[in-house]
């Protein structure tokens, strides 16, 4: 059974962090470029956003036994798979994953204009994935066990 306050406070966190993302998006993508301290502080917030969404998809695929995953990707697609999230939002968050590992790793290097077009997009992606989640999740009881 998914520890539902775990889940619940994972998806807390990647809900704030999506709010800190969307606050630390300049009015252009040019401001973005020419600002590192903000790059990296709207990289941080996403990478902490991304992150807490593949956390929620290994505890709930863990929990409930479907198997651990080998990826963050089939993660997701176990989700998908047991209903708890449609293709759309899984494909959707699986590219905020991948700009997740660019800043992670430091893959090539990143786009900052492409990011800052494509962060509303990402950061909506994410609030759709914590929402699904969220709806999945039985409720918990007054004893603070879940039903």
């Amino acid at each position: 059974m998914t520890d539902v306050e775990l889940v619940l406070l994972k998806l807390s966190r990647l809900r704030d962090f999506v709010q800190l993302a969307r606050s630390r998006r300049p009015p252009s993508a040019e401001q973005l470029e020419a600002d590192l301290e903000r790059r990296d502080a709207l990289a941080l917030a996403v990478l902490v956003a991304a992150q807490e969404a593949v956390d929620v998809a290994y505890h709930v695929a863990s929990d409930e036994g479907w198997g651990l995953p080998d990826s963050h990707g089939a993660a997701f697609d176990l989700l998908v798979a047991h209903g708890v999230l449609d293709v759309e939002i899984a494909n959707a968050v699986r590219q905020v994953v991948r700009v997740r590992n660019r800043i992670a790793h430091g893959y090539a290097s990143i786009d900052h204009a492409r990011i800052w077009h494509e962060l509303p997009e990402g950061l909506d992606a994410l609030e759709r994935y914590a929402a699904a989640v969220a709806r999945w999740l039985p409720p918990i009881t007054t004893d603070g066990e879940s039903s």
